[in-house]
């Protein structure tokens, strides 16, 4: 069990680290006029969304593996599990917002980006917190 923990750890915060960077790219989207920056930028967007994508599936399947197989349960897990779905819920959106970048359709100022950028941050501190302390 430790193995499959130690896994599941290194791919959520894999997966984090591509959804604290992706909206930071959309910052810039949003600024840029320049098309080749934009086109550069658009690049390593989808690059990382593709990669990110890749490491939220193992990230989720071990995270199951262990509540199926190991049996934790509480109150705790499922507010946990609900934010793992917020969490899912936000990485599409983050795809959504790429697909609009890449139509030339964006509507939403680097500000609104700035904010949504937060997001997974506040996710990730609810979640840990959720896994460690067990408050119910």
């Amino acid at each position: 069990m430790l193995w499959i923990k130690a896994f599941h750890i290194v791919f959520v915060a894999s997966w984090f680290a591509g959804l604290f960077y992706l909206p930071r790219i959309f910052v810039n989207l949003a600024q840029e006029k320049n098309s080749v920056a934009v086109e550069r930028l658009l690049g390593m967007a989808r690059r990382l969304y593709r990669f990110t994508s890749v490491l939220a599936v193992p990230a989720v399947l071990l995270g199951l593996w262990l509540w199926l197989f190991y049996g934790f349960s509480g109150g705790w897990l499922h507010a946990k599990l609900a934010l793992v779905i917020l969490v899912i819920g936000y990485h599409h959106a983050c795809g959504s917002l790429l697909k609009k970048f890449e139509r030339g359709a964006n509507t939403r100022s680097h500000r609104w980006f700035r904010v949504f950028n937060e997001v997974p941050v506040l996710l990730l501190l609810a979640i840990v917190i959720l896994v460690v302390v067990k408050p119910f």
